[in-house]
């Protein structure tokens, strides 16, 4: 059976995205690569989603970005989690938790 791919809920790839860089750092290919990786290409993330992501991420200080060289030899910019990041992307996972038992619940009725 193919697997099915799904849309992310709004405000998810923050979420994912913070997660995503709790690993260690990562240009905006390799996050969206990782994303679709760890989520055993059950979810894709396109670039029109995830770089304005990124910005908005980067312009809350919740990462930052600086310059440098892929793997490929191209100039790329590499975000990392900062301190705020991590707050929040722990805040963020407790609230998911949450939501989520609450879905559960409601769907398990």
């Amino acid at each position: 059976m193919a697997k099915k791919k799904s849309e992310l809920p709004q405000g998810t790839l923050d979420l994912l995205v913070l997660k995503t860089l709790s690993l260690g750092p990562m240009h905006g290919y390799g996050i969206g690569q990782r994303i679709q990786q760890l989520a055993e290409d059950m979810l894709t993330v396109e670039e029109g989603t995830l770089y304005p992501a990124l910005y908005r991420s980067e312009q809350r200080g919740w990462i930052k970005a600086e310059w440098g060289v892929s793997e490929n030899n191209r100039r790329a910019r590499f975000y990392t989690l900062t301190r705020s990041g991590r707050k929040q992307l722990e805040e963020e996972e407790e609230q998911w938790a949450h939501l989520s038992l609450a879905v559960a619940k409601i769907l398990g009725a």
